[in-house]
């Protein structure tokens, strides 16, 4: 327990007296430290919580005097104040002007007899303290032993529960996705949306850093758990004392220890789920119900189905973790690309609903394939677990044609690597990864050689636009004059002009094509010169 002032008055080898009626919650004041000083200005000296001790040599007895050196003391930090007296000492007893000074500001005033030396205060001081420090180490002790107990028990709960019983703090372990796994408290309170920040902060920091935060006036506080790689995520909600605080670590370690038992126990289910995966991929015609069958089996109910494909970090050519490119020899620099992959697949089994999951070798070397379910947002949990992996995200498909998807996956892996993100295969980003891909020069050189004629022609921006929302609307008429806000055949007018001026034909597909992109090119980029050196239309519709 803490050494409050009353427990020094009720010493009695001290025999130290109050000089007036201090009130209750001031005898409770913590001392942290004793000292000594006759300085007329001690509080710049002080750090908080002490015992000064004065015989009062320079101590000047005017009111205003004093009450300027009792305001100085206070403010540095004193917990209290004692004047010794005694004979040969400048007082025999404490002077009124101080004790009024020190009642008016709040702040106790002892006074120590003759016969006993500052030195004695000062030991019993620092003796409580040490007591109070051997205190904090049994309590400390006795709660890791109970940890240690536990943790030779079943799961996370029972680790958990000890720790809330011994320290008061409440405690919950989450998967790296902030699902719950177990907690010490009600299963079903909802986390404050502050405790949700600090835990998306901490994964994404891996095994990095903690965090803590004040939300509700609670204390709330995220470690990460996990040996090499992010397991899951410690909260602790309240505030620990010191003997608590000590046993953080060991907390952590001994949540971490089972984390890790149970990731190489369920190593035996991700192999079979990994056998699945291949089982149904290995048909290349399987019934809607026999795919449906077999991805409900490993627990995967949605009606639609994606394939992801992820390059790990450490094979050669792939960004890693701290955006380095990896060794591309063999030997050494394989097998650990082969690690990298299977410690990843696993990751995402853990991450992904079904944990259909497996490694395969690719063009560049090992990569991960996944099947997912339609709603899953899975840029996060490749943000989470690959970050910065090139990765493809094939198409939504019915299950029976999943390898359609992964096959689609594993061809954007090359768009991935060159845009620095996993790329989607979204019919309606395709031109778009085109056109981030493309050096900006030669493109806009392409579509000024189709839409140069235009660029010369009298309004000549009103033509590209009518063009470029034909071609968006899909060659429909009625659609386009609306888009444009006038008549249909005002539409048609202008296209025959734009048809006359290039050359081209609507109704010819590689013209088509020609046109639509030149048009995707202007509106998606900065305008660059056209022929003749006049500046090219403005995107349609700005």
């Amino acid at each position: 327990m803490p050494l409050h002032l009353s427990d020094l008055l009720a010493r009695t080898d001290l025999r130290l007296a109050v000089t007036y009626d201090v009130p209750p919650e001031q005898l409770a004041r913590t001392i942290e430290a004793a000292t000594v000083s006759d300085l007329p200005t001690p509080g710049k000296w002080l750090q908080g919580g002490e015992l000064l001790m004065t015989i009062g040599l320079l101590l000047p007895m005017e009111p205003a005097a004093c009450r300027a050196y009792v305001r100085d003391a206070a403010e540095g930090g004193a917990a209290c104040l004692a004047l010794g007296l005694g004979q040969g000492l400048p007082f025999q007893e404490a002077p009124e002007p101080l004790v009024r000074a020190a009642e008016e500001a709040g702040l106790p005033l002892l006074t120590v007899p003759d016969e006993v030396p500052f030195i004695a205060v000062t030991k019993a001081v620092f003796d409580a303290r040490a007591d109070e420090q051997r205190a904090l180490l049994h309590r400390a002790f006795a709660t890791q032993r109970r940890l240690t107990a536990a943790a030779a028990g079943d799961g996370l709960l029972p680790m958990l529960a000890e720790w809330t019983a011994a320290t008061g703090v409440e405690a919950a372990v989450l998967d790296p996705l902030g699902r719950l796994l177990a907690t010490s408290g009600s299963e079903r309170r909802t986390l404050p949306a502050q405790a949700r920040e600090l835990l998306d902060r901490v994964a994404a920091r891996g095994l990095r850093g903690s965090a803590s935060s004040t939300a509700a006036g609670q204390q709330l506080e995220v470690q990460p758990l996990g040996a090499r790689r992010l397991r899951g995520l410690l909260l602790l909600t309240g505030r620990p004392d010191d003997a608590a605080r000590s046993v953080v670590p060991g907390l952590v370690s001994l949540l971490s220890l089972e984390l890790e038992r149970r990731h190489l126990s369920d190593e035996p289910e991700r192999r079979r789920r990994s056998a699945l995966l291949s089982e149904l991929l290995a048909d290349e015609d399987p019934s809607a119900d026999r795919a449906r069958d077999m991805l409900r089996s490993a627990g995967l109910t949605a009606e639609r189905v994606r394939g992801v494909v992820v390059e790990a970090a450490g094979a050669p050519g792939t960004r890693t973790a701290n955006g380095a490119g990896a060794a591309t020899g063999t030997g050494t620099a394989g097998g650990a690309a082969d690690g990298a992959a299977r410690e990843m697949a696993a990751d995402l089994a853990l991450a992904v609903p079904g944990g259909l999951v497996r490694v395969v070798d690719g063009a560049t070397g090992p990569v991960v394939e996944a099947v997912v379910g339609e709603e899953l947002d899975v840029r996060e949990v490749l943000a989470r677990f690959a970050p910065r992996c090139p990765a493809g995200i094939g198409p939504a498909t019915a299950p029976e044609a999943v390898r359609v998807s992964l096959r689609q996956a594993a061809g954007l892996l090359a768009v991935s690597r060159a845009a620095g993100e996993p790329a989607h295969a979204r019919q309606s980003q395709a031109s778009r990864l085109l056109l981030d891909l493309g050096d900006g020069s030669t493109l806009h050189g392409y579509a000024d050689s189709v839409l140069g004629p235009l660029d010369l022609a009298d309004h000549g921006e009103e033509l590209i636009a009518t063009l470029a929302a034909w071609l968006e609307t899909g060659g429909v008429w009625d659609a386009t004059s609306r888009r444009l806000g006038v008549h249909r055949h005002t539409v048609r007018n202008r296209l025959d002009k734009a048809m006359d001026l290039t050359g081209r034909r609507l109704d010819d597909p590689d013209d088509r094509f020609d046109l639509w992109l030149a048009t995707r090119i202007r509106r998606g980029g900065a305008p660059a010169p056209g022929p003749g050196g006049r500046p090219a239309p403005p995107p349609p519709g700005r």
